[in-house]
């Protein structure tokens, strides 16, 4: 990827339905160039899907959180695996340091939300965790 395709990618970050022509506008390139590298991208595998970003407000998943888990031995796969089950999860992700893995949660309420943390908690494998209610977006 070159500059050109990586100032596409960031246009379309900022907003997925822009016109072909209003993107090569801002490239400074010709509609076809930007045909030709969005389809070598979705193609390569770089662009998986385009998708609706909406404002948290918007949504009916009032409760919004992420959850830390520190994971037993070699077990993130299965912890991961059990995670991928639950609908009031969001997004799986793995890192280093003192958290094994980041999940972002989503619940009607916070009656609901400490069900979720309790089923959480009951995953096999999962040594400790720790949650931070998400109070406010500043940027989408």
């Amino acid at each position: 990827m070159d500059d050109i395709d990586q100032q596409l990618l960031s246009l379309l970050r900022a907003n997925a339905r822009a016109s072909v022509a209003s993107l090569a506008k801002s490239l400074r390139v010709a509609r076809g160039t930007v045909q030709n590298r969005l389809a070598k991208l979705e193609a390569g595998g770089v662009i998986v899907g385009y998708t609706v970003r909406l404002k948290p407000q918007a949504e009916g998943h009032r409760i919004r959180a992420f959850t830390t888990i520190a994971v037993e031995g070699n077990r993130a796969d299965a912890v991961l695996q059990a995670l991928r089950g639950d609908p009031a999860v969001e997004a799986l992700h793995t890192t280093n340091g003192r958290w094994d893995i980041v999940a972002e949660l989503r619940a009607e309420s916070l009656e609901a939300f400490d069900q979720v943390l309790s089923r959480i908690r009951l995953v096999d494998g999962i040594a400790n965790t720790e949650t931070s209610l998400l109070l406010s977006t500043h940027k989408l």
